[in-house]
């Protein structure tokens, strides 16, 4: 459990901005002494003050029972070297193995909820469950609060993303272990 964490806070008016690009993330969360993890295509961030997220989490998951116990989550951004790892927990059940010692995952518990910030990502965003039992049960839809945001400060500082190329950058699954990384940034002027 234990990490020596590269990340510095991220001002939650711009929490937002870590998820905006649309990454893949990995979900965390513990309860009674269980923790799990799995990987997730489907998030986004909701607004701004509070800053809140959305992300799936399907009924059959390990995760899900431990977010609805606990009542926190965590969605933590990984990068191409995490793209192995992502694949694996998106892929396991947390009720037959214990992920975090099956994969060697260091990770720390985070500041507000106690959910686990996994070692080696790009961001984090601690997060209470907002709880809609009706839009939970029918579509799988889970709403937080950010109540903390961290970033590696190597791709992520003043409220603003700075992938390099050669650099870390996140990753977005498309289907069947195939997965890319974030392009390259470009500003645009204004029409008018």
């Amino acid at each position: 459990m234990t990490m020596q964490p590269t990340r510095v806070p991220v001002d939650l008016a711009k929490a937002y901005r870590l998820l905006n690009h649309g990454p893949t993330v990995m979900v965390s969360s513990v309860h009674a002494g269980k923790a799990n993890v799995m990987s997730a295509a489907w998030s986004m961030p909701l607004d701004f003050a509070p800053p809140k997220v959305a992300v799936v989490i399907d009924k059959s998951t390990f995760t899900r029972g431990l977010i609805e116990a606990s009542g926190a989550f965590v969605l933590a951004v990984p990068s191409r070297e995490l793209a192995a790892l992502t694949l694996a927990v998106g892929s396991e059940s947390g009720r037959e193995i214990d992920k975090f010692a099956a994969h060697g995952i260091a990770w720390a518990p985070g500041e507000h909820t106690g959910a686990p910030l996994i070692d080696g990502c790009l961001a984090w965003l601690e997060c209470r469950l907002i709880p809609e039992p009706h839009i939970q049960q029918a579509y799988d839809l889970f709403l937080g609060e950010v109540v903390g945001a961290w970033a590696d400060p190597a791709v992520f500082t003043d409220g603003h993303w700075h992938m390099e190329e050669g650099g870390k950058r996140s990753i977005h699954y498309v289907a069947g272990g195939h997965f890319m990384e974030t392009g390259a940034a470009f500003e645009v002027t204004k029409l008018g």
